[in-house]
């Protein structure tokens, strides 16, 4: 298969919708972890703020397990959606 067929409209949607959907599992999760000020203002808790400048600080290799398979999760949808594209074009597989 060429290059040119993961540059496509479709392919593209389909990411994005991933993408949005991690983002806002993420956003979801991040809100209920935060102190909600009287203004509707977030607070994240200093403790969440340390953990989450490391990792970001820290390269993939780097991570722990438990971190790289947080990771893996992610990648696997992904790749679950690329695999969906794949399989829908007459003889990609």
């Amino acid at each position: 298969m060429p290059r040119s067929a993961l540059d496509t409209p479709e392919l593209i949607e389909i990411v994005a919708n991933v993408e949005h959907e991690r983002w806002s599992h993420w956003q979801r999760y991040l809100h209920q972890q935060c102190v909600q000020g009287a203004d509707g203002s977030l607070v994240i808790p200093a403790e969440l703020v340390t953990r989450w400048v490391r990792q970001m600080d820290t390269s993939y290799a780097q991570l722990s397990e438990a971190e790289k398979e947080s990771d893996r999760e992610q990648a696997i949808e992904y790749l679950d959606a690329l695999r969906q594209y794949l399989d829908a074009i007459p003889g990609s597989v």
